[in-house]
């Protein structure tokens, strides 16, 4: 039903630039906010970056600021994160999210995608 696919990953030297995207299925995506999550290999996941339902606002980790760039484009249920500048440290899986808070949440993941930095 609730599909999440991330893409876009890939190896990138540092400095280098990458977009990822995230499509969605099965929901009705313009109510929902978007989050892009990372998880590198020993750490804890952290948030990315943020986008409300009604892409009226974005908040980013003060590491991602200024640098990335989260957006949405519903009529093709798709969010999107411009990774700039990137660094070794930006190695990591970059997960997608989809919440919906009611009655009852709505959380939905996708299957992350690994993004490399490395010369």
């Amino acid at each position: 039903q609730v599909q999440l696919v991330e893409s876009g990953g890939g190896l990138v030297q540092p400095g280098g630039s990458l977009r990822l995207s995230c499509a969605a299925s099965g929901l009705t995506f313009r109510t929902y906010a978007m989050t892009w999550y990372r998880q590198a290999p020993g750490k804890e996941r952290e948030l990315v970056a943020h986008i409300t339902s009604a892409g009226g606002s974005t908040n980013y980790a003060d590491s991602m600021k200024g640098r990335f760039t989260i957006s949405r484009d519903d009529a093709k249920n798709t969010v999107y994160l411009q990774m700039n500048s990137l660094n070794p440290e930006d190695t990591a899986v970059y997960y997608c999210n989809a919440r919906r808070e009611g009655l009852f949440l709505r959380d939905y993941w996708g299957q992350g995608t690994q993004v490399t930095v490395s010369s």
